[in-house]
C-alpha cells in the first residue's frame, strides 16, 4: 500500500488539473440567440373578426289587427315578389266597425243637413224682423207709432241675429263632427284592408312562425307583437363584424376585407366596409358593472361584392379587414421589437450605459460578480425614457438600437426609420430579447440545416 500511495495522489492531482483546464479553457457562458436579417417586405395590417352574415334588407312582418289566420300562402325558403298575396286573417271582426262607422257618418250627415236648414229659416226670420223694424222707424218719424213698438222690434232683430250666429255654429260642429266621424271610418277601413299582408319587397321567406288557424297579437307598449314572417333580400349580403375599440381608428369606409364563411370551406369572398357604428354594442342584460369588466367593440358593416351559393342568413364567418399596405418595405419580426429605458442628453441624443461586465469561465465564481440593481443615476440635463427597439448583433454583442415602426403586418413590423438593410436583428429565444442589456456579449445559436 506504501507503494501504491504515490501513484494515487499522482492520478488524483492529474484529474484535478485537468478539470481546472477544462474549466479554464472553456468559453465564457454568453446566451445564445437567433438573429434574422432585416430586409425590404411588403407588408398588410389586417384587422379580423368574428362575425354573421345578413341580409342587407330585411323585413319582420305583423300583424296590425288581431285574428285568426284564415289564408296562408307560402312556405318557408320560397321566393317570393313585391306585392304577392302572403297570409289573410278573418276580417269578421271589423266588418261590424265598418258597418256602425258608415252608419255614423250618414247620421252626421243628415244631422248637417238639418242644422244648414235651420240656418235658412233663421235667415228668413231675421229678415222679416229687420223689414218690421224699417217700418217702425218711418212710423216714429212720423208720430204714427209708440216708443214701446220700436224698441219691440228692435229687440226682434237682435235676437233673431242671435239665433242665425246659433245655427251657423251648429253648422259648423256638425261639419266637425262629420270629419270624425270620417276619420273613424277611414281607420277602421285601413285595419280591415290589413287583414290581407303582402309582400313588401323581392326576396325569400326566411322565418315562418305562424300556421294557418292561429290566432296573431298585435304588439303593445310592453309586449312585442307576433313577428309572422321574415322576408329577406339575399341578393346583397352583409357581414356584421364586432370589432375591437383599439382597432376601430384604423378601420375606414371602402376599404377592402376577405370574408371567410365555416359554411363553405376553402373559399374567401370579397368585401368592402360600407358602416363603422359611432357607439359601442350594448350587451342585453349586462348592468352598468358588467359593461366595465367586458371589452368594448363596435359594430362595423362589410358588404360582399361576390354572390355567396346556399347562403343563408345568420351563418358564421371570420372577415379580415386591410386597414393599409406597404410594398417594399424594410421590416423586422414583431417579437424582435421590444422596450428598454435609455439616457437622452439635453439635446435629446442618446448616451449609451458602459456594457455589462464579460461573463465568467466559472459559474461557481458568478455570485462574485456584481450585478446591476438599478440604472446608474442621471447626470444633470440627462432624462431616461423607455424606448422602442432592436437588438442588433455586432460584433458578438448585442446593441439596442431604437427604431420607429410603422404598421403591423401578420408577422413584421415596419420600420420607418433606425435600421439598414441586412442588419441582423436579435429574434429569439423571448426569454434573451426580453433579459439582454445594450452591450452584452451574445454568441450565435447553432441551427441545423441554417442556410
Amino acid at each position: 500500500m506504501r507503494r501504491k500511495w504515490p501513484w494515487i495522489a499522482g492520478v488524483v492531482i492529474l484529474v484535478v488539473a485537468g478539470a481546472g483546464a477544462a474549466l479554464w479553457l472553456r468559453p465564457p457562458d454568453v446566451p445564445a440567440v437567433a438573429v434574422e436579417a432585416a430586409r425590404s417586405r411588403d407588408l398588410e395590417a389586417i384587422v379580423s373578426a368574428s362575425c354573421k352574415i345578413q341580409p342587407k334588407r330585411q323585413v319582420n312582418i305583423s300583424a296590425n289587427t288581431m285574428g285568426r289566420v284564415t289564408r296562408l300562402a307560402v312556405e318557408e325558403g320560397q321566393r317570393v315578389r313585391a306585392g304577392q298575396f302572403l297570409l289573410e286573417i278573418d276580417p269578421k271582426s271589423l266588418e261590424g266597425p265598418l258597418q256602425r262607422g258608415e252608419a255614423s257618418v250618414a247620421a252626421a250627415q243628415s244631422a248637417l243637413q238639418q242644422a244648414r236648414t235651420a240656418v235658412d229659416q233663421a235667415r228668413v226670420t231675421l229678415d222679416l224682423a229687420r223689414q218690421n223694424l224699417k217700418r217702425q222707424d218711418e212710423l216714429w218719424g212720423g208720430g204714427l207709432t209708440t216708443r214701446e213698438a220700436l224698441e219691440r222690434a228692435q229687440n226682434e232683430v237682435e235676437i233673431r241675429e242671435a239665433e242665425l250666429k246659433t245655427r251657423e255654429q251648429e253648422v259648423r260642429t256638425r261639419e266637425q263632427q262629420i270629419k270624425q266621424e270620417q276619420a273613424g271610418l277611414t281607420t277602421t277601413r285601413y285595419n280591415l284592408s290589413q287583414v290581407i299582408i303582402s309582400s313588401p319587397m323581392d326576396g325569400i321567406v326566411t322565418r315562418r312562425n305562424i300556421e294557418q288557424g292561429e290566432n296573431v297579437v298585435v304588439g303593445t307598449m310592453n309586449n312585442a307583437g307576433t313577428v309572422l314572417l321574415t322576408v329577406a333580400d339575399m341578393s346583397i349580403l352583409e357581414a356584421e363584424i364586432e370589432v375591437d375599440e383599439t382597432d376601430i381608428p384604423e378601420v375606414e369606409l371602402a376599404q377592402e376585407a376577405r370574408v371567410s364563411i365555416d359554411a363553405i370551406p376553402d373559399r374567401m369572398f370579397r368585401g368592402r366596409v360600407t358602416e363603422i357604428g359611432n357607439s359601442p354594442i350594448q350587451n342585453a342584460g349586462s348592468g352598468a358593472a358588467s359593461n366595465t369588466a367586458q371589452a368594448t367593440n363596435f359594430k362595423v358593416v362589410v358588404t360582399l361584392e361576390e354572390e355567396v351559393p346556399g347562403i343563408r342568413p345568420g351563418f358564421t364567418c371570420t372577415a379580415e379587414i386591410t386597414t393599409a399596405t406597404r410594398k417594399n418595405v424594410l421590416a423586422v419580426p414583431i417579437q424582435a421589437l421590444t422596450v428598454r429605458e435609455l439616457l437622452y442628453d439635453a439635446s435629446g441624443a442618446l448616451v449609451r450605459d458602459p456594457p455589462p461586465p464579460r461573463p465568467s469561465r466559472f459559474r461557481v465564481f458568478r455570485r462574485s460578480e456584481p450585478v446591476p440593481t438599478a440604472p446608474l443615476p442621471e447626470p444633470p440635463g440627462h432624462t431616461r425614457r423607455e424606448t422602442e427597439g432592436v437588438f442588433v448583433l455586432r460584433a458578438n454583442r448585442a446593441v439596442f438600437v431604437p427604431i420607429k415602426v410603422g404598421i403591423a403586418g401578420e408577422r413584421f413590423f415596419e420600420v420607418v426609420s433606425g435600421l439598414k438593410e441586412n442588419d441582423q436583428v436579435i429574434t429569439g429565444p423571448f426569454a434573451s430579447v426580453r433579459e439582454l442589456a445594450d452591450g452584452s456579449e451574445v454568441r450565435l445559436q447553432a441551427t441545423r440545416g441554417r442556410p
